[in-house]
């Protein structure tokens, strides 16, 4: 009488870790914006990836990862590609809206997975990508248009997590979790010094530094570990396709803390690239554990 409700539990437990994740990836994001009039969005990427290193060192001890130079050189691109998605992500931030620019930085593991899978089913999730983007994309003098650059800097995003998967895959095979210790100090090394040009003294004033803490955990720290024990215990597919939600979460996390209020249009846009990524996930060929990163 008492297995249905322990395997229900135990059913639920992983997705409940994974919404907590997703919810805490996004809260970070909100809260890392507060940072801006300070800082910068440089300032902030920078601070936010020096503190989750700290953090990350202490709790993986990368140290421990043995690196050939084959090895290396993937690590390397790897954490460039994490250091270049935070950097382009929060750029995006200081005039796209945070639904919007998770939907657009989306389309970069969309296209892994739509590359990966190859068939003719993708050209529905290809074209629901793209009434989705024509959706948000600014067209003529339109009210509720996207700022052109800051959905350029998501779109980069978005490559840069493109990236991040085919990298982060390889290197996850040599040092397993060691390798997102050793990405995200090679992500602070490689964007801190922009931080530190353009903030200067601003980064060491003191209000600043448990604000950034705080992002780093929940931007970093706490989705990563949950996330980690989330893969032990779903399937590949269905990881990949609960994960397609998460530009949901980015919009209401706006909403609720940063009061950005979508119009119809917007939200039928990031609805259709949701769609899309969990239809190309639904139909991928070959299933392997997705990588997904700290926005």
């Amino acid at each position: 009488m008492t297995t249905p409700p322990r395997s229900l539990a135990s059913a639920l437990f992983p997705i409940g870790l994974l919404l907590i994740a997703m919810a805490s990836i996004q809260s970070g994001a909100s809260l890392a914006k507060s940072m801006f009039p300070i800082v910068g969005a440089q300032g902030t990427t920078a601070l936010r990836l020096i503190f989750a290193s700290v953090i990350m060192l202490v709790l993986l001890r990368p140290w421990r990862a043995t690196l050939t130079a084959k090895s290396l050189r993937t690590v390397i691109i790897y954490g460039m590609a994490l250091g270049g998605m935070n950097f382009l992500f929060y750029m995006s931030l200081r005039t796209v809206p945070l639904g919007i620019a998770v939907a657009l930085e989306f389309t970069g593991p969309l296209a892994v997975a739509i590359y990966a899978s190859r068939r003719a089913v993708d050209f529905l999730w290809i074209a629901l990508a793209i009434i989705g983007l024509l959706l948000l994309i600014p067209m003529g003098e339109a009210s509720s248009g996207i700022d052109w650059i800051g959905a350029a800097y998501a779109l980069g995003a978005g490559g840069c997590w493109a990236l991040y998967i085919l990298f982060g895959q390889k290197a996850g095979n040599d040092n397993g979790v060691q390798t997102a210790a050793l990405g995200v100090m090679i992500a602070a090394l490689f964007v801190a010094p922009i931080g530190i040009v353009h903030a200067g003294a601003a980064l060491l004033t003191p209000a600043l530094i448990p604000i950034a803490i705080g992002v780093a955990i929940l931007s970093t720290a706490l989705p990563y570990t949950l996330e980690m024990v989330a893969l032990t215990r779903l399937p590949a597919r269905t990881f990949g396709t609960l994960m397609s939600i998460e530009p949901a979460f980015g919009a209401l996390s706006g909403l609720f803390f940063l009061h950005e209020h979508l119009s119809l249009a917007q939200w039928l846009a990031i609805t259709c690239i949701i769609l899309a990524s969990v239809g190309a996930t639904l139909t991928m060929r070959n299933e392997s554990k997705p990588l997904v990163p700290a926005d």
